[in-house]
């Protein structure tokens, strides 16, 4: 009897087998993008510096086998005393983030960095500004197959009930006693009481997922953009200018809140610069601070009647949750796009770039190398950490406690 079945069961597995190992050596082929954006996307652009170098020909400038471990454990490199990698450090002197990635997925990486190309600009033929091109909405196509469904089961309906009665009437039998929708629908449940009970199983479980998610999207603004009452640009003054964040936000080495900057700060540029050339209506936004300070450019003289410009606020964490700026930008040296994105970049708009999650922070003290050595804030804790876990390993945020709920949490 075995040898019988055997044949049937291993001509069953094979299938499986083989579509196991197809998926599983082309995950490069089809993960590339999709493993780029959820890891790298962050710091790293491919076409042009960041947070991070830009990785646009990263293939040729270091072998494979050099990538694969600085993208498990940089610091594990840095520390090695690797030319490459202590060069790059101290170029960028930020910490990049082990990442627990198999070989084949940051390979499907390399793959999609080394096969990208900048995206087509369209001609004459494409859309334009005045008259883009709007994308299909799949919800209309799926309402017109809805629509199709319920009149092709109303017409199949009717030619039932049309053959019944023709039998019926060619045989003598009698109509049936008419009943109603409620009838119909109450008989039918009791007839496929299996069926009903499935239906309302899957209904609650995705009820019940679908409730969980939206749960844990309350209080989530990740995305939120309001305008404010002045067009202010970070891209503008932080990226075309130059301008160093702790100039305006000079709060964020010095305690708690980075600080909005009070009309004065502008003003020590603003005093000399009336108009942009950067900008066409640059002329009317800087009114805006003159009237806020009840200024005169012709004069150079401020008036009594000043008044506070009312910025929306972006950011905002919940009283729980204690957040001090000094603690992560000064000791733990923590670039402020780590948290906020790269507004030198693309923010004509302050937006809130991260979700600010208890989840999304935990996760960055478990990943997050401090640095320790050479910064006296943590001599004696470096001494320590380094003999219990060893002088090759991460000495992360976690390790000296970052995960506890009390740090945050008091």
């Amino acid at each position: 009897m075995n040898y019988i079945h055997k044949p049937r069961y291993f001509s069953f597995l094979l299938p499986l087998i083989l579509l196991f190992l197809f998926n599983t050596t082309n995950i490069s082929a089809q993960d590339g993008e999709a493993i780029f954006n959820a890891n790298c996307a962050t710091c790293h652009k491919i076409d042009e510096k960041t947070i991070g170098p830009a990785l646009q020909g990263v293939n040729t400038r270091h072998p494979q086998d050099w990538l694969l471990k600085w993208v498990k454990n940089s610091q594990a490199v840095v520390k090695s005393g690797d030319p490459a990698a202590v060069a790059l450090f101290k170029q960028y002197n930020v910490v990049m983030p082990s990442f627990t990635l198999k070989d084949d997925e940051i390979k499907a990486i390399l793959k999609y960095v080394a096969d990208w190309k900048p995206p087509v600009k369209k001609g004459p033929q494409g859309p334009t500004d005045e008259n883009p091109e709007k994308p299909s909405n799949p919800w209309v196509w799926l309402l017109i197959a809805a629509i199709t469904l319920f009149l092709i089961s109303g017409v199949l309906r009717r030619t039932k009930e049309t053959l019944e009665r023709t039998v019926r009437h060619r045989k003598g039998l009698p109509e049936p006693t008419p009943v109603t929708k409620y009838q119909e629908r109450r008989e039918w449940i009791r007839q496929n009481k299996k069926l009903v009970a499935v239906i309302l199983l899957l209904l609650t479980v995705v009820g019940s997922v679908k409730a969980w998610y939206a749960m844990m999207a309350i209080g989530v603004t990740q995305g939120y953009q309001p305008d404010q009452p002045i067009a202010y640009s970070h891209k503008l003054h932080a990226g075309d200018m130059q301008i160093s964040c702790i100039y305006c936000h000079s709060g964020a080495e010095r305690g708690k809140t980075a600080g909005v900057p009070s009309a004065n700060v502008c003003m020590n540029c603003h005093k000399g610069v009336t108009k942009s050339e950067y900008r066409p209506n640059s002329t009317e936004e800087i009114k805006k601070i003159y009237t806020a300070l009840d200024y005169d450019p012709s004069t150079g003289k401020y008036g009594p009647n000043q008044k506070p410009i009312q910025w929306v606020r972006v950011h905002n964490l919940p009283d729980l949750a204690y957040f001090n700026h000094s603690q992560h930008v000064v000791v733990g040296k923590i670039e402020c796009q780590t948290c906020h994105g790269p507004v030198q970049d693309s923010m004509t708009v302050a937006m809130q770039y991260s979700p600010l999650t208890m989840g999304w922070c935990i996760n960055c003290h478990r990943t997050t190398n401090v640095s320790m050595k050479g910064n006296a804030y943590y001599n004696e804790m470096h001494k320590e950490l380094t003999a219990k876990y060893g002088s090759d390993s991460l000495l992360t945020v976690e390790r000296i406690g970052g995960t506890e709920c009390a740090r945050c949490h008091y």
